[in-house]
């Protein structure tokens, strides 16, 4: 039988909840309705693969244009198209010229889970993933790891040290592609929190139009109706906000060799007791992670429903897991940390 393919993803939803991980990646049930932040996160990742592999912007902006097909009649998609297209356009302003040079974007890679103590390989499962890039800063490599944040300050910062999936990931392409990988270079961009001005119904108006005549000593007011700003006026906002230098930032971090064989024991341990878990039929529920990011676990309605056939037909669907590795979300919070 060939080993089965495990993620990061995978083994960081086995660490915080067995119960989430069985459904997702034994039964392969997926929300059918997905986390917009995610989806938002994964274009924008995109953008910058066509950008960094062809710095043409026209490329660009023509796949931002072709993922929101609706924007005229879908809200969210406007939305996310406004966001993305400002994002992008600032960010080639912010780097019209690199540090660095491009090895490889996108990279995928596939490897054996060894004991580090005995150096026996794992029969049931291989660890595969893909890096959003390998570049060379002078005599150096770097894994490139693109993110989207609401905000960078100082305490994002200092949790950059956690982030052990590109830890992790850089010891087994330091195996597969058989380049020295000597840190990490993040590569951050903020999430504008401007919205587009719906402006007042002629109700709102006539309301605030009122309070403002009962204030004054005339008894009149010259108050307008605020219209609704056009898309042009949210452009110019959203690209003076990007024109600001502190909405990009990057921050490039050095790895601890040491930490290369710390992840290994953990991950083989981890295979272990999912080995266990497995044998026994026994995945249970860890509820200190049901709202662990201030928002219901995408198998939340399902758990506290007592998985009534209903909810599972009505909200979840059967999606081959690791979509990650071919280019789509895997129900995977970008904050979520195993090792």
């Amino acid at each position: 039988m060939k080993p089965m393919v495990t993620t990061y993803s995978m083994w960081s939803k086995f660490r915080n909840c067995r119960k989430a991980c069985e459904l997702r990646y034994l039964h392969q049930l997926s929300p059918i309705r997905k986390d917009s932040n995610l989806a938002f996160g994964s274009v924008i990742h995109e953008c910058l693969e066509i950008w960094h592999g062809s710095r043409d912007m026209v490329k660009v902006l023509d796949h931002i244009d072709r993922t929101y097909t609706d924007r005229a009649f879908d809200a969210n998609q406007k939305r996310d198209w406004h966001l993305a297209t400002s994002m992008m356009k600032g960010y080639a302003n912010r780097y019209p010229r690199e540090e660095f040079e491009v090895v490889a974007l996108e990279k995928s890679f596939e490897g054996k889970i060894t004991n580090p103590e005995s150096g026996r390989t794992s029969r049931n499962f291989v660890l595969a993933g893909k890096v959003d890039g390998i570049v060379k800063i002078g005599d150096e490599h770097f894994l490139l790891e693109h993110k989207t944040a609401g905000q960078i300050d100082s305490a994002y910062l200092e949790r950059l040290w956690t982030d052990f999936q590109i830890t992790l990931y850089a010891w087994y392409v330091e195996q597969t592609v058989d380049i020295r990988i000597s840190g990490i270079l993040y590569n951050v961009l903020v999430k504008a929190r401007l919205q587009q001005s719906l402006g007042e119904t002629e109700g709102e108006f006539q309301a605030r139009r009122a309070e403002l005549i009962a204030k004054s000593k005339t008894g009149r007011s010259s108050a307008t109706r605020r219209m609704p700003e056009s898309d042009q006026e949210y452009q110019d906002r959203l690209a003076e906000k990007y024109a600001d230098q502190g909405m990009f930032h990057r921050e490039m971090l050095y790895l601890s060799r040491d930490r290369f064989t710390e992840l290994q024991h953990e991950l083989w341990e981890l295979t272990q007791q999912f080995n266990d878990a497995h044998r026994r039929g026994v995945f249970y529920r860890n509820s200190s992670f049901c709202f662990h990011f201030n928002r219901p676990c995408a198998y939340y309605p399902l758990c506290s429903s007592g998985e009534n056939p209903n909810i599972l037909e009505n909200l979840y669907e059967v999606v081959p897991p690791n979509q990650e590795l071919l280019g789509g979300d895997d129900s995977n919070d970008s904050n979520e940390t195993v090792f």
